[in-house]
């Protein structure tokens, strides 16, 4: 993710043409010889094995933040109050009461923040979102959400960050794009009715030495949206053979769409009104009808691809920073997501649905 936010950074100003250019000035890792290593080769005038000199130095005016979901709130927290303007990846925090921290003291500086759902930067997503909001697909009577991956199928994989309580299980890392998707669409969830399971019980850590996971490998909620509208969600990081299956399906009276993250350059629509013997689900190719598609592309159908969906993410905070756009998805909305995460997982120990 480090890569993928330098590669943006740089890309955007490029493609989009914003109020300012971006300089690479500094790049923070584990250690000196890793920091080195990456500014090399993608072109960081500096570069430290402490990220808290990265947040210090007064000549940064922005920090990405790539790092392990436990540290977001340390990192977040010192950047703001040296005066940074802070995009940061998701989850935003381990807790909601984390979060609200970060977003509060974001606001309280007066601070742009990102929280990198950058899913939501397609346009085949805010495509579906236009056409919902028209009322294209009639009233919405039903949602299925689903991020599946393959990521930690394998009982061999070590425990890391992810499997640690404060890495926040698959819930977090991969039903954090499934629920902001979920609202992004169809608007504010009031309920929820969760379900956890963890698959592989025990996994090595750097030793060898096999650990108890605690944290889920596999999450499921139904929903009930404030429109009224019903759904189901899904997130699993053991779902043997799927690489980035990040898909919905809206059904409405009159019309339902489709989409896969896997063919993230189509959306399926199905309409009603088509006559007998035609109806189907047609194709709508991504294009440059669908902005910002032809800044990247003048054809039809070539595709854009994850890092200019990055790219897009970050054109849209460099114009909350210049005052020249709105801030995209701030931390309020990253503590918005982790709160329906918390909610998800107090439903799911109760066993009874829950009001978020």
């Amino acid at each position: 993710m480090g890569k993928a936010h330098a590669f943006a950074w740089v890309m955007a100003p490029r493609i989009f043409g914003t109020p300012c250019g971006v300089r690479l000035a500094s790049v923070a890792d584990v250690n000196q010889a890793a920091a080195e290593a990456f500014a090399g080769r993608l072109g960081f005038e500096r570069a430290t094995g402490d990220w808290r000199a990265l947040v210090a130095d007064p000549e940064i005016d922005a920090v990405s933040i790539t790092a392990p979901n436990a540290l977001h709130r340390e990192m977040a927290l010192a950047a703001l109050a040296a005066g940074k303007h802070v995009w940061c990846e998701k989850p935003l925090a381990p807790t909601a009461a984390e979060a609200r921290e970060m977003a509060d003291a974001a606001e309280a500086a007066g601070l742009c923040t990102q929280v990198g759902f950058n899913y939501l930067c397609n346009p085949m997503l805010r495509l579906a979102r236009e056409m919902i909001a028209s009322g294209e697909l009639g009233e919405i009577v039903a949602y299925r959400g689903l991020h599946a991956e393959d990521y930690m199928a394998d009982a061999a994989t070590p425990f890391s960050f992810r499997n640690d309580p404060e890495g926040g299980g698959v819930l977090a890392d991969l039903g954090s794009h499934a629920l902001a998707t979920a609202e992004f669409l169809l608007g504010p969830v009031n309920e929820v009715m969760g379900d956890l399971a963890t698959v592989i019980a025990q996994r090595p850590d750097s030793r060898g030495v096999l650990r108890q996971v605690e944290t889920d490998d596999i999450a499921r909620a139904f929903l009930r949206f404030a429109s009224g509208a019903t759904g189901t969600l899904e997130a699993s990081w053991v779902a043997t053979g799927r690489k980035m299956q990040h898909d919905f399906e809206v059904t409405g009276s009159r019309g339902s769409l489709v989409f896969s993250q896997e063919r993230f350059n189509e959306l399926h629509f199905y309409s009603a009104a088509d006559p007998a013997g035609r109806q189907g689900f047609r194709r709508v190719e991504a294009a440059p009808d669908h902005a910002p598609y032809g800044l990247f592309c003048v054809a039809p159908g070539h595709q854009i691809g994850f890092n200019d969906l990055k790219t897009i993410e970050a054109a849209g905070f460099i114009g909350a920073i210049t005052g020249t756009g709105w801030e995209p998805f701030g931390f309020r909305s990253g503590l918005r997501i982790q709160v329906l995460i918390e909610a998800i997982r107090s439903s799911a120990k109760a066993g009874a649905w829950h009001r978020v």
